[in-house]
């Protein structure tokens, strides 16, 4: 069995809409599906690793753009202020 991951949401009749197309594979027969929701406890923050993909998306985006206009910092000053030890 194979597997692939891929992210979407549920709308309010219960549909699964997958964020992108799942286009490297055709099969045409019954798959199974898991479904996986994160739980959060009210104390509980959000995990910076679980940045929505349509978010990383617009800044990838912002940053091609700011790359094309010139709109860089050079690699040396990318370390002022951080304590790294």
């Amino acid at each position: 069995m194979k597997a692939i991951e891929v992210t979407g949401k549920i709308d309010a009749q219960g549909n699964l809409i997958l964020d992108e197309p799942i286009h490297e594979i055709t099969y045409t027969e019954q798959v199974r599906v898991i479904v996986l929701i994160p739980e959060l406890a009210d104390t509980e923050e959000f995990d910076p690793d679980d940045t929505p993909v349509e978010e990383i998306k617009a800044s990838l985006r912002r940053a091609l753009e700011e790359a094309k206009a010139g709109q860089r910092i050079p690699l040396s000053q990318m370390w002022e202020g951080i304590d790294a030890e």
